[in-house]
C-alpha cells in the first residue's frame, strides 16, 4: 500500500486513509468459554478465549465420535476394531493414518520402546478391553505372543495399511489421546482461535494467555499420593505454559499385585514384560499432544541416564521424573528446560 501511495497521488491516499482509519477499530473483546464433559473414558475441560462461540459442546461430542469411531479399540464397530480381526488390512482413515504414522516414527526413534502392535500382550498380561482376569503369564506364553509382535510388521502399501501376520492386533490408546487434543486445537485455531487449553484425561495443549489478564497459563504436574501402595494422584508441580503440550505417563495409573509386586499396564515389547526400571512417573513437554503422548511412554521404559542422554539427542522436548532411587527412596528431577517452566511471567 505505501508504493501505491507514491504513485497514485492524493486519491489513493485518501482512500489508504479510510483503510488506515478502519484498521483501527477497536477490535471485539475476547470472552472465556468453557465446555467440560466426559469422553474416551475419562473427563475433558476446554477453555479458550474468543469474542463469539468458536466451539459448541455439540461439535466438541462430534469430534469425539469421530475419532471413538476410528481409534478406539474399546468400540466394536471402531476402524481399529475391523483392522484387528481383519487378516491382511484395510483402508486407514486419517485419523488412524495420522496415528500409526507418527506411532512408526517414534518406534524407529526409540528402537521399539514404543510399539502399538503390543496389543497382544497387554491382554496376555490382563490388561485391555476384554478384561481378562490380572494373571501373569508363563514364559512360554509371552514367548508365543512375542511372535507376532513388531512395529516391523505392520507397514503402509498405497492406500492401505498391512500387516505381516494375520494374528497382529494393536492399540493406540499410549497415544489417542494426545493426538485428540491436537484435533481439538486444530479445531480453534482454524476458526481464529489463539488463547486456548484443551485437556482430556490429564493431556493437554496450550497456545496463548488467558484473557484480559494475560497471564500464563498454569497446569498442575501430579504424583502419586503414595508410591508403596496408593494410586490417587497428587499436584507436586505447578509449571506455566504459553505453547506446547505436557503429558503424563505413570506405572501408578493401571496396575495389579502379584503377591508382594505390583504388575504394570505399561508392557515392553521388545521383552514381553512389564517395565522394570526405576521410573515411577514421567511427564514431557513437547510440541505437540501426539509428540508428547508417544513419547511419555518411551521415556517409562528407559533408565534415568538414558532419559536425559534421549532429550539430549531429541532437541524439543523436555521431561520431569519421578523414580526410585537405589536406596529405595523416591527422588524427582527435571531438565533444565522443564525448570524453566516454573516461571509465572
Amino acid at each position: 500500500m505505501r508504493r501505491i501511495l507514491q504513485a497514485g497521488g492524493c486519491l489513493l491516499g485518501g482512500i489508504l486513509l479510510v483503510f488506515v482509519v478502519a484498521g483501527f477499530k477497536k477490535a471485539s473483546p475476547l470472552k472465556a468459554f468453557h465446555i467440560n464433559g466426559f469422553a474416551q473414558g475419562t473427563t475433558y475441560h476446554i477453555t479458550y478465549y474468543a469474542p463469539d462461540s468458536s466451539l459448541t459442546r455439540e461439535q466438541t461430542d462430534s469430534i469425539f465420535t469421530a475419532i471413538d469411531s476410528s481409534l478406539s479399540v474399546y468400540k466394536p464397530y471402531s476402524l481399529i476394531t475391523r483392522f484387528n480381526k481383519e487378516k491382511r488390512g484395510l483402508v486407514p482413515d486419517k485419523h488412524l493414518k495420522k496415528v500409526v504414522t507418527k506411532a512408526h516414527e517414534v518406534s524407529r526413534a526409540s528402537k521399539g520402546i514404543f510399539d502399538i502392535t503390543v496389543m497382544p500382550l497387554v491382554k496376555l498380561w490382563g490388561f485391555g478391553p476384554d478384561g481378562r482376569s490380572k494373571t501373569v503369564p508363563t514364559p512360554q506364553q509371552v514367548k508365543a505372543v512375542l511372535s507376532y509382535v513388531g512395529y516391523q510388521k505392520l507397514y503402509f502399501k498405497g492406500d492401505s495399511l498391512l500387516k505381516k501376520d494375520p494374528r497382529i492386533t494393536i492399540d493406540v490408546n499410549g497415544i489417542a489421546q494426545g493426538y485428540t487434543v491436537d484435533v481439538i486445537a486444530g479445531f480453534l485455531e482454524d476458526r481464529g482461535v489463539q488463547h486456548y487449553l484443551v485437556e482430556v484425561g490429564g493431556e493437554i495443549r496450550i497456545k496463548g494467555r488467558k484473557q484480559p489478564s494475560g497471564e500464563r497459563m498454569k497446569i498442575g504436574v501430579e504424583s502419586p499420593s503414595d508410591q508403596e501402595d496408593g494410586n490417587q494422584p497428587v499436584l507436586i508441580k505447578t509449571i506455566f505454559l504459553d505453547n506446547g503440550a505436557v503429558t503424563t505417563s505413570g506405572k501408578y495409573r493401571n496396575f495389579y499385585q502379584n503377591g508382594n509386586k505390583k504388575i504394570s499396564h505399561l508392557i515392553d515389547p521388545r521383552t514381553g514384560y512389564t517395565l522394570q526400571n526405576e521410573m515411577i512417573s514421567v511427564t514431557i513437554l513437547a510440541k505437540d499432544g501426539i509428540t508428547a503422548d508417544a513419547y511419555d511412554n518411551v521415556f517409562m521404559g528407559l533408565h534415568l541416564n538414558e532419559a536425559f542422554a534421549f532429550l539430549k539427542e531429541h532437541p524439543g522436548m523436555e521431561g520431569y521424573f519421578i523414580y526410585t532411587k537405589a536406596n529405595g527412596t523416591v527422588a524427582d528431577t527435571a531438565s533444565a528446560g522443564f525448570e524453566a517452566l516454573k516461571n509465572r511471567n
